[in-house]
């Protein structure tokens, strides 16, 4: 079965995204093909990057960092949960990112934004950035107007569309992962069949 990690990307208060990251969480609950979990970048506390090594090394130095690594390392796949900061990912989301790179490894991630323009831009640079950590993204993403999907821009109100879409996300994202399982099974510099 594939493991699922919902990733909340903003850590600021009264943020929209936690409500967004539990709609999300309990919608993939009703599938039977996934094990999900909800996972809050907020809850690890992760301090600007301040390993002495770079991540790709592995030599992790810190325990915020190798906690993250551990629950990180755990799934399978990403949805990532993130509002538009100035035309971008949120602070917090990229620096949580930024703190690993093996864990991140020949895994599948897909997207839920949210924004004035829909975190659409947010998105756009998620994806450059997981090509770096070698995360497959899925074309298919939900993206959430602030103006039309929420009430007084803070509240989210979910609609049946929204859900197909995200069905439609995660399908992509579990054949992603079914897929990268085996590429994860491959030792490093083994030769090819």
């Amino acid at each position: 079965m594939v493991k699922l990690q919902v990733i909340v990307g903003s850590t600021r208060p009264h943020r929209v995204g936690k409500g967004v990251a539990e709609w999300v969480y309990e919608a993939a609950k009703e599938r039977n093909d996934i094990e999900v979990e909800l996972v809050d970048v907020a809850d690890f506390d992760l301090p600007l990057l301040d390993e002495p090594m770079p991540p790709s090394l592995n030599q992790y130095t810190k325990e915020h960092t190798r906690q993250w690594a551990v629950k990180i390392d755990e799934a399978d796949g990403y949805i990532f949960v993130t509002g538009e900061y100035n035309h971008s990912v949120p602070g917090a989301l990229k620096n949580a990112i930024d703190f690993l790179y093996k864990e991140w490894n020949n895994k599948a991630a897909g997207f839920v934004s949210y924004g004035s323009n829909s975190g659409s831009r947010a998105v756009e640079h998620l994806r450059g950035i997981m090509g770096e950590i070698q995360i497959a993204d899925v074309r298919e993403q939900l993206l959430l107007s602030l103006m039309n999907d929420f009430e007084n821009y803070h509240t989210f109100q979910p609609t049946e569309a929204h859900a197909q879409k995200l069905n439609t996300v995660i399908d992509q994202i579990v054949n992603w992962a079914e897929a990268l399982k085996v590429v994860r099974r491959v030792p490093v510099g083994a030769e090819a069949r």
